[in-house]
């Protein structure tokens, strides 16, 4: 795992050598790169997240298409904007064509997944998790192929608010907005996380649910953010659970009169915006969770199960920080705009 202050390339050059071992077993001369796509034949759904375009989704959509590329499989993308119940409703949809795998988002939590994945399991259909973990589901199901690839969501959420209160200097009684998603029961978790790490510190939260609309389009979240600040006027710090409204920070905080460094902020994902929001001083800090192996590893998992009876790997993908100490070496990373196919 990478240390909190020297994060070397944010997983992507171990996903490199991770393609590169797996795409190339036993291969000894110049053979067609088709004799490496073991996994052909197998039908997957793969469920991104977001919308093609939004930043941490596109990562995620990225790293699946490659193993798609690598392995061989037939994939089929349903994006779903990150609304919970259209999670469900693909998955309902996606079982009655019965492929072979299904890679979802588990936002919408067990209690509404469950009975749901039994049926696809009843069904012959193998179904694995990413980004959101669905721990019920995996317990059940991690012999026939259930994996999990992403964070542990609460723990991660305690490491970003104690690394606010480390780097923001923030002590007893300091104010500090959380905008998340405390809401959405699995999902929810890590902003529970950075609300407890906080609290235990006796730092004051002002906690705010993030809306439909600001989840779906951040831009729809700049009256509620220039609102919300104007009557909070004692916040010293601001953080978001969410990888677009981190994102978004700079331009949330600008809308709300702020410059950089007046108001501290920070949150998740190295999506592109934000490094250069660390870049230009406006973002103190972002936890990295390498959302290009949560793309990957659900389409390998899906392989290895059907082709080779494999069990559920169970991938933590919960990095370090990017902070203005690392950003100069992981800014070309990130800031690089691969094909969105």
């Amino acid at each position: 795992m990478f240390s909190k202050k020297k994060l070397p390339v944010i997983g992507l050059l171990s996903a490199v050598v991770l393609v590169s071992s797996l795409s190339t077993p036993l291969l000894t001369n110049a053979q067609d790169a088709a004799a490496t796509q073991w996994c052909k034949g197998v039908n997957i759904v793969f469920m991104p997240g977001g919308s093609p375009g939004s930043g941490f989704a596109d990562v995620v959509y990225n790293g699946a298409v490659q193993a798609t590329a690598d392995l061989g499989p037939t994939t089929q993308y349903v994006w779903s904007n990150w609304d919970v119940n259209k999670m469900i409703t693909d998955f309902k949809t996606s079982v009655a064509t019965h492929p072979d795998g299904i890679a979802v988002m588990g936002h919408p939590g067990d209690d509404a997944f469950k009975p749901l994945i039994d049926d696809a399991e009843k069904a012959g259909i193998i179904v694995t998790s990413q980004n959101t973990s669905l721990d019920q589901s995996e317990a059940a199901y991690k012999g026939v192929g259930f994996g999990y690839s992403g964070a542990t969501l609460y723990t991660q959420g305690q490491s970003v608010g104690n690394e606010a209160i480390s780097q923001f200097g923030l002590k007893e009684g300091d104010e500090v907005f959380v905008w998340g998603l405390a809401g959405q029961p699995g999902r929810g978790q890590r902003t529970k996380g950075v609300v407890d790490a906080l609290q235990a510190a006796k730092i004051t939260v002002d906690y705010l649910e993030i809306d439909d609309a600001t989840n779906k389009d951040q831009t729809a979240g700049i009256p509620i953010f220039t609102g919300f600040m104007s009557g909070h006027p004692n916040v010293k710090a601001v953080i978001t659970d969410h990888g677009d409204l981190t994102a978004a920070l700079p331009k949330l905080l600008a809308a709300a009169g702020k410059q950089p460094g007046d108001i501290k902020a920070g949150g998740f994902d190295a999506e592109p915006p934000s490094i250069q929001g660390i870049q230009d001083g406006w973002i103190g800090f972002v936890n990295d969770q390498q959302e290009w192996l949560q793309g990957y590893m659900p389409i390998l998992q899906i392989c290895l199960t059907k082709k080779y009876g494999f069990s559920g790997l169970h991938v933590d993908t919960g990095a370090g920080f990017v902070t203005k100490d690392n950003v100069a070496m992981i800014a070309p990373l990130v800031q690089a705009k691969p094909e969105i196919r």
